[in-house]
């Protein structure tokens, strides 16, 4: 069995807890401008209709109570460091998702440790105990299953999807329910007069990859009660990234650039921090009508300084233009080596060199920063 594990509230119920005065009071956590959104709102605040991804101003429309306090992400990082800890006490077999939220196998522990309902509670109680948080837990079969399971009891809830009754369970759920099925999905599903997980068994297979996609053929499984996704115990993160939205929306190519480079220099110093280079760089565009582009490029060699990825990352935007104006701005960097991995290098390139010499600037101004 399959735990999926997800805090509740995690940067709000953070807050409450270090500040006492706060407990029982609608609270958002964000930026103060108008402009910025919400990381996540508190129960008492979720009463409104607020949600995460919700602006500020229409928050604040909802609930004129609403306290809003600033994102500290030093010290939710922290948190989740020690709640992860506190899972892989129970099993090495621990996936994290998020800063807060991971999947745990705990199949093989049961003669030490009980039954996987047995060893949520314990979990729970951990955490309690120990981070004065709550989370929720949903114990199923397969990864997605658990992962609905634990949205279903919110919040400091249980819930247990059996083997017996996981394929007639998943066939029932409602499609928007499923993990992936976004706005764009959703209005291909209605056409087809797809509403249930199930009703994707009445079309062929060919028809499903040709409207979805690769997305296509997990909704085919997942449609079967199926999903072989195993839990994978992640020890390098993915992607180190950085964002944010603009105090007005502009396709000044100053502003920009300013931007861009701002976030070159945040991601590198965590990439340089942790000893790694980086051999793909994105960058992501919100436009004013909140339409969304990514693009990404793989560099034909890794990099670690933040002139370089400032570099390639405004090729990118060069590259594609900006066609209108931009609300938000994101750069991105994945496909981690480690420094002293070797690499291809470019035999007639004098790029390397100068990528050497700025890496030598990056490190001593990090030196300073820190």
């Amino acid at each position: 069995m399959i735990l999926h594990i997800d805090m509740d509230a995690f940067f709000a119920s953070v807050e409450q807890r270090d500040n006492p005065e706060l407990k029982g009071s609608p609270l958002v956590i964000g930026g103060s401008s108008g402009r910025s959104v919400v990381a996540t709102a508190s129960y008492e605040a979720r009463r409104f209709g607020i949600h995460s991804a919700m602006p500020i101003y229409q928050a604040r429309a909802l609930c004129p109570g609403l306290i809003i306090h600033a994102c500290d992400k030093a010290k939710y990082a922290r948190v989740s460091r020690q709640i992860m800890a506190i899972f892989r006490d129970f099993t090495p077999l621990v996936e994290p998702v998020s800063i807060d939220e991971a999947f745990l196998d705990v199949a093989g522990t049961e003669r030490i440790l009980g039954t996987p309902e047995t060893i949520a509670c314990m979990i729970k109680k951990r955490i309690q105990d120990e981070l004065h948080l709550t989370c929720s837990i949903g114990i199923a079969p397969l990864k997605f299953l658990a992962k609905i399971a634990s949205d279903m009891n919110k919040p400091d809830g249980i819930t247990i999807i059996t083997s017996q009754n996981a394929t007639a369970f998943a066939q029932k759920l409602e499609i928007r329910k499923i993990p992936g099925v976004g706005p764009k999905a959703m209005k291909q599903m209605t056409l087809l007069g797809i509403h249930k997980l199930g009703d994707i068994n009445r079309f062929s297979p060919g028809l499903i990859r040709q409207k979805f996609g690769k997305f296509g053929e997990r909704l085919i499984e997942f449609a079967k009660g199926m999903d072989s996704r195993r839990v994978e115990p992640q020890e390098k993160r993915k992607s180190i990234s950085s964002e944010s939205t603009l105090d007005r929306d502009t396709s000044s190519g100053e502003e920009i650039r300013r931007r861009l480079l701002a976030h070159a220099q945040r991601v590198g110093r965590e990439l340089r921090k942790k000893g790694w280079s980086a051999g793909n760089v994105s960058i992501k565009l919100k436009f004013f009508d909140f339409t969304q582009v990514t693009r990404q490029k793989k560099l034909s060699s890794p990099l670690a300084s933040s002139t370089e990825i400032y570099r390639e990352a405004l090729k990118l935007l060069e590259r594609h233009g900006i066609p209108k104006k931009i609300r938000l701005l994101g750069l991105g960097l994945s496909s981690f080596t480690e420094k002293d991995e070797p690499v291809q290098m470019d035999l007639f390139s004098e790029k390397d060199e100068s990528c050497k010499k700025w890496e030598k600037v990056d490190q001593a101004v990090d030196s300073i920063s820190a």
